[in-house]
């Protein structure tokens, strides 16, 4: 048996952590952020403009940094391992009242809102410090995120002075100076379990994707009609085009592109920009949808206004963007279907205020289908070889 003290330092090695899976209380953790996911899709959705759009956009990029932050965290500590636990707890109850603030985070609850969030991702950085007492080349990322993460935070608190456009501005430049540290403070220290780390933001994915799922029971808010219940059942076969898109392939593949990759900085790159950057647009994008699935289901028999029309056809562009990113990223190749429905969709904006909400959301329906069925058979026999684990050397190209 292992002496205690080499049982904690055991956390710092990815190898040691080789084969694990995500832990239920990661997976508890991230029930609290589906309610912050949840509330951005609140904040637009009370505020149906393009200055709403814009806050609850900020909102979700700030929340998922932090998230982002947790995800690195658990690669290198047991998250259910001694007072590690009750530090997670403790972040998740600052979380909690981040979550509750969402809806007036540019109002009467900014202040709250920064201050919770600091103690939120204060919490984070302990952790990490604690983890990296033995590796002084994590110590020294460590060191570099913090100060990105202050200054990110103290922007926060003074934005909570402002109002408009200069409350706005201080956010996207609280957020920009914050997720830019990691890139510009350098990639060597970190560490990560490529298994666990792909796995953790798949599971995101989903629970993203179930978000949209809880939009469309909140906007029916108890009612049933033929309209209502199409637009469900739409909104459903949405989600589950959006899911497939993800999963079938490029989750699968990238996954092993990660876990294939030299450790070090080489693997720590590709994880930051493919994971903690790029997929915030595959996240942002399933929560626009989510808005647009929320509008149509309670106006599914009217004509969608221009912000509501962007959210459902751009989020669904926006998630497309995302993910041809994501595939070019690990493959270096660019998925072309997709990037020209997603141009296609932005270029339909105008013509889904002019059609009835409902007939909008069976045109995205009908599209997306298309691309993945179009997919599904242009892959071939490297889609199975894919998803029977055959070498990576098999991956669909096209």
């Amino acid at each position: 048996m292992p002496e205690p003290s080499q049982s904690r330092s055991s956390r710092l090695s990815t190898a040691r952590r080789e084969d694990e899976r995500v832990t239920p209380l990661e997976l508890f953790f991230d029930l609290v952020f589906v309610l912050a996911i949840t509330q951005c899709t609140a904040l637009m959705s009370h505020h149906p403009t393009w200055a709403g759009l814009a806050q609850g956009l900020l909102v979700l990029g700030v929340l998922w940094w932090g998230w982002v932050g947790y995800s690195w965290l658990t690669s290198v500590i047991d998250p259910e391992e001694g007072l590690v636990r009750l530090a997670m707890f403790a972040a998740m109850a600052a979380l909690l009242i981040v979550s509750l603030c969402v809806p007036e985070a540019f109002g009467r609850l900014a202040l709250t809102f920064a201050l919770a969030y600091g103690v939120f991702r204060l919490a984070h950085i302990a952790l990490f410090m604690l983890a990296s007492r033995d590796d002084a080349a994590l110590r020294r990322s460590i060191v570099g995120f913090t100060v990105s993460a202050t200054l990110g935070i103290s922007l926060l608190v003074v934005a909570s002075l402002f109002d408009g456009l200069a409350q706005a501005a201080l956010w996207a430049l609280a957020l920009f100076l914050d997720m830019a540290g990691p890139y510009f403070a350098g990639s060597d220290g970190w560490k990560l379990e490529p298994g666990h780390f792909a796995e953790r933001h798949g599971l995101i994915v989903i629970i993203a994707l179930g978000e949209s799922i809880v939009a469309i029971g909140a906007a029916a808010a108890g009612s049933l009609s033929l309209g209502i219940g199409t637009a469900a059942v739409l909104g459903v076969v949405l989600a589950a085009a959006l899911w497939w898109a993800y999963f079938d392939v490029v989750a699968l593949v990238s996954a092993r592109r990660l876990a294939l990759t030299e450790p070090g900085r080489t693997r720590n790159e590709m994880a930051r920009d493919s994971y903690s950057y790029i997929h915030l647009a595959i996240v942002a994008g399933i929560v626009l949808a989510a808005l647009g699935l929320k509008t149509t289901i309670g106006h599914f028999d009217a004509h969608l206004h221009t912000v509501a029309a962007f959210a459902l056809l751009g989020g669904v562009a926006v998630y497309l963007l995302g993910l041809v990113g994501f595939r070019y990223r690990h493959v270096h190749t660019i998925q072309r279907q997709r990037l020209g429905l997603a141009i296609a969709l932005l270029i339909l904006v105008p013509v889904a205020t002019e059609l009835p909400a409902l007939a909008s959301l069976a045109v995205v329906d009908a599209l997306i289908w298309a691309l993945i069925a179009y997919d599904t058979r242009s892959y071939g026999e490297g889609r199975d070889r894919v998803r029977h684990h055959d070498a990576i050397r098999h991956t669909p190209t096209s």
